[in-house]
């Protein structure tokens, strides 16, 4: 019962702190991948694929992806309502006292300031995603010049570029280009 409270407290931790949409809880769950045996730091890019191709906001799929591999069904549904419950609680709160916050300099200046930060997380995490799936460096690798010929992954920049190609010049539909994405890595296992 304690690793359901755990799994619980950090997804609501994640739901409270990671304002600016799903790539935003990305720091966060790269801080899971470290702390727990929930998932591995190379899952996260498979979680973010799959995340991205299904139905459903990000952040809400990855924890409830992160419940399962914890503790099937009802793991999914603990990290998943952890995830939402900031949110719930945050806007009942605020749509009690909605007219107070519009009118209020000191909350337009506090959205003001969290601009930037949620600009760095979402950057932060496109970083992350990028250096993971395209040149298989962990998050937190610094990349050197002596090693530049292991960690580029030129079938991913070939891919990568093939499907740019066919998106931009044969004007294939997005979802097209994600079902070919997933059968090429799920037939030769990038």
């Amino acid at each position: 019962m304690t690793g359901f409270l755990t799994l619980f407290w950090e997804f609501f931790e994640i739901g409270l702190f990671s304002v600016g949409g799903g790539l935003a809880t990305l720091p966060f769950l790269y801080r899971l991948a470290e702390k727990y045996p929930w998932f591995t730091t190379e899952a996260i890019s498979d979680m973010i694929a799959i995340s991205e191709s299904t139905p459903g906001p990000m952040g809400v799929n990855m924890a409830t992806y992160t419940g399962f591999q914890f503790g099937s069904v009802l793991g999914s549904i603990t990290a998943t309502f952890g995830l939402v419950l900031p949110s719930v609680i945050i806007i009942i709160w605020v749509s009690k006292f909605l007219e107070k916050f519009r009118k209020n300099k000191h909350v337009e200046e506090v959205f003001y300031t969290l601009r930037p930060a949620v600009t760095g997380l979402i950057a932060s995490a496109g970083c992350s995603v990028l250096l993971t799936s395209l040149f298989h460096l962990d998050a937190v690798e610094v990349v050197s010049l002596e090693n530049i010929s292991s960690w580029i992954g030129v079938k991913e920049c070939i891919l990568f570029v093939a499907m740019l190609i066919l998106t931009k010049k044969k004007k294939i539909h997005p979802i097209a280009i994600i079902v070919i994405g997933a059968v090429i890595g799920i037939v030769f296992q990038f």
